[in-house]
C-alpha cells in the first residue's frame, strides 16, 4: 500500500473474488452495500487488507465508499467502488490469509527461478549487488519504466507490502488504535532507541554473514536519515506532535529518542519515498529483499523491541487533553 492522501487508486486483482456489493449498490435508489464505520476487508493490489468504512456517496448512480486502513497511516486513506471491499467475515477472513500465502509464496519460486538462471560470481550479479544501495541517491532509469507515476509506485511497493510480515501488520494496528483511538502515548524516552535496533541488526548480520556488509551499513544509515527527517514530517499522529515538541530539541535526533514503535511507521512509507527515486528495477527489488531482512529481525525481536501497551506520561497526557 502507498501513496499520496486523497487518491483514488484502481489497482490489479482489486475487483477480484467478487466484492461483497459490485451489483448490489448499482442504481439511484438502490441501497449501500456498506455503512460509514463498517469494518471490512479491502482489495488493494492482489491482496485484502482490514479496513473501516468512514464515507459513502452516491455517485452516477453507483456507491462509492471513503476507506481507511486499519493500522495505516490516513495519507493511505482513499474513495473504492463496492468491488473493492469484502464483508468482515470467517470465509472472507481466511481468503485474505489465503491470498497473503500464495503471494508469499510465487515470490519464493521466482526467487529461486531466478537464483539458477543468475549462477554465482558472475560478474552481472555483482555488479548489481554494487550498485543496489547506490541506487538510493542516484540511480538510472528503470529499463522497463512504465510512462505512469501510479503504476511505478504500485511497482516499488508490491514486494515490500506484499511481504510484510503479518504479526507487525497487527503490530501497526494495536499502534494506530493506542494513540487515536484510546488517546495514548508511547513513553519517551523509548529503551531500545532506533539507534540501538539499527545497530544491533548490524551486529546481526555481521554474526550471521562472519563479516562486515558495506551495504547492509549503508543501509541502515539511510533508514536512520529517512527516519530523523520523516518523523515530523509524515509519522506522528497529531496527538503525538506536543509530544515531539517538547522532546526533540537543539541537536537531539530523533532516532535516538523514539523506538521500534515509530520506525515501523518508516516501513510503510518507504514505497512511496523509493518511488520517488529513479532506480534500476533489479536494484530496486534487492534493496526491497534487504528491507524485508531488517523487517524479520524486527519480527523476530517484536517482543523485546515493542511494547505492549501504551501507558503514556503526564506530557503525553496533557497533549491527547488538548491542554
Amino acid at each position: 500500500m502507498g501513496g499520496s492522501s486523497n487518491t483514488t487508486t484502481t489497482t490489479s486483482g482489486g475487483g477480484g473474488g467478487g466484492g461483497g456489493g459490485k451489483d448490489k449498490d448499482k442504481g439511484k435508489d438502490a441501497p449501500a452495500a456498506f455503512t460509514e464505520g463498517e469494518r471490512v476487508l479491502a482489495y488493494h493490489g492482489p491482496l485484502l487488507y482490514e479496513a473501516k468504512v468512514q464515507k459513502t456517496e452516491n455517485r452516477e448512480d453507483e456507491w462509492r465508499y471513503f476507506v481507511h486502513y486499519l493500522g495505516w497511516n490516513k495519507n493511505w486513506d482513499e474513495w473504492v467502488p463496492s468491488d473493492r471491499l469484502l464483508k468482515y467475515t470467517e470465509e472472507n477472513i481466511r481468503k485474505q490469509q489465503e491470498l497473503t500465502k500464495n503471494q508469499a509464496v510465487d515470490k519464493t519460486i521466482k526467487t529461486g527461478r531466478a537464483a539458477q538462471n543468475n549462477p554465482k560470481g558472475s560478474n552481472a550479479d555483482a555488479k548489481t549487488n554494487k550498485e543496489d544501495t547506490k541506487g538510493v541517491v542516484k540511480g538510472k532509469k528503470r529499463k522497463n519504466q512504465i510512462g505512469n507515476e501510479e503504476k511505478e509506485r504500485r511497482s516499488s511497493e508490491s514486494l515490500l507490502m506484499s511481504q510484510f510480515p503479518l504479526t507487525l501488520k497487527k503490530q501497526l494496528v494495536d499502534d494506530w488504535e493506542f494513540v487515536t483511538q484510546l488517546g495514548k502515548l508511547v513513553k519517551l524516552p523509548r529503551s531500545p532507541t532506533v539507534d540501538d535496533i539499527l545497530k544491533k541488526y548490524l551486529e546481526h548480520r555481521i554474526k550471521k554473514d562472519n563479516k562486515i556488509s558495506d551495504s547492509y551499513a549503508e543501509i541502515t544509515r539511510g533508514l536512520r536519515c529517512y527516519f530523523d527527517k520523516a518523523l515530523p514530517a509524515m509519522l506522528l499522529y497529531k496527538k503525538e506532535q506536543k509530544q515531539y515538541k517538547e522532546e526533540i530539541k537543539g541537536d537531539v535526533s530523533p532516532s535516538s529518542v523514539y523506538g521500534a514503535e515509530h520506525l515501523l511507521r518508516l516501513f510503510v512509507k518507504l514505497p512511496e519515498l523509493l518511488a520517488s527515486v529513479n532506480m534500476e528495477e533489479d536494484a530496486l527489488n534487492k534493496l526491497q529483499q534487504k528491507l524485508l531482512d531488517i523487517l524479520k529481525f524486527l519480527q523476530k525481536n517484536q517482543v523485546a523491541f515493542f511494547l505492549s501497551a501504551y501507558d503514556g506520561d503526564s506530557k503525553g497526557a496533557d497533549a491527547v487533553k488538548g491542554k
